[in-house]
């Protein structure tokens, strides 16, 4: 039975040379890539993520255990084709219209590829039927909606309201966040739930698809 426990303190450090090594040796030990991307790598991007909700890791050190975990996807992606790895579910995310931040949704963008989610990250300044055509053309299962501007939060209901009159609103679950954005603001524009950062916003992903 590999050392699971080594790997997940491995890629809270961020040591991307250690990760990459343990991983390889977990394959050679005929560990099932699957199992090093669930036991490991995802159990570890969990606590990192708990451990931003908490203030106990910052963003730098989330960029480092998130670029740690890509360069083991990397090595594991071959392999997780071949044994038929199924994703939590395709995730669109982008910054809505007028609003050209996308520090924090970058962010949520990888602790949710992390996670295990198909992260479709649109950018920023993007209109409604911008991300309605690519709902549709992914077949997603969640919105993910992020605005730093009070002036620009207005636009996440627009999209909200285009996500439903284009028949789509059953299929896909809508998250919002960002600096001025609220759990109330959240349920007035008929958002399915709020995160106030990327380590919350994993978890919230995981909860709505279940």
């Amino acid at each position: 039975m590999f050392d699971f426990q080594l790997l997940i303190e491995t890629l809270i450090r961020g040591d991307i040379p250690k990760l990459t090594g343990l991983v390889k040796e977990a394959l050679a030990r005929g560990t099932p890539a699957q199992e090093i991307l669930d036991n490991g790598l995802i159990a570890g991007m969990d606590i990192v993520g708990e451990k931003m909700e908490n203030a106990d890791m910052f963003i730098p050190e989330v960029l480092m255990s998130a670029k740690a975990m890509n360069a083991c996807v990397e090595i594991l992606k071959p392999l997780l084709g071949e044994q038929g790895l199924v994703a939590k579910g395709k995730v669109v995310i982008g910054t809505v219209k007028g609003d050209l931040h996308d520090i924090g949704k970058n962010l949520v963008a990888m602790m949710l590829a992390s996670s295990g989610f198909e992260v479709y990250n649109l950018g920023v300044d993007r209109a409604p039927d911008q991300f309605v055509a690519e709902i549709k053309a992914k077949n997603a299962d969640m919105l993910g909606l992020s605005a730093l501007l009070t002036t620009t939060m207005p636009m996440m209901k627009q999209t909200i309201d285009a996500v439903v009159e284009s028949g789509m609103r059953d299929q896909v679950k809508i998250m919002v966040g960002g600096a001025p954005v609220t759990q109330k603001f959240a349920d007035e524009i008929g958002a399915d739930g709020f995160a106030p950062d990327a380590g919350s916003a994993a978890k919230l992903a995981k909860a709505l698809m279940k």
